[in-house]
């Protein structure tokens, strides 16, 4: 049940190198009677440095100023709200259940003294 099960293994032929052969850089065999040399590739370009990469500033004026704080402002009371209203309903929640508690334990207090 705990055990965890793999998929089954690829079964993709291998490659096999007596098929293929590899090149060694020598575009005709070695017999070849051509009297010309081979063509050798010219070393690749470097590569072009990049570019420093421009980054915009910001620039706060004070009317952004004072909508960002504001914003702040205004995100902390949301917050604070619902924090403190989610701690309030858990103190009535308690509060409510300890009273329960007592009504209980005088009732079946009550129910056992008359016996």
């Amino acid at each position: 049940m705990f055990n965890p099960k793999y998929p089954p293994p690829d079964t993709a032929p291998t490659a096999d190198t007596s098929l293929v052969q590899p090149l060694t850089g020598i575009v005709h065999p070695s017999a070849c009677n051509c009297h010309h040399t081979p063509a050798t590739t010219p070393p690749p370009a470097p590569a072009p440095a990049p570019a420093p990469v421009r980054r915009s500033t910001v620039q706060l004026t004070p009317g952004t100023l004072i909508a960002a704080v504001a914003g702040g402002t205004a995100a902390v009371l949301v917050i604070g709200a619902v924090l403190v209203s989610m701690l309030l309903a858990t103190a009535i929640t308690a509060a409510s259940v300890a009273l329960c508690a007592v009504v209980l334990r005088t009732l079946l207090n009550s129910q056992n003294k008359g016996r």
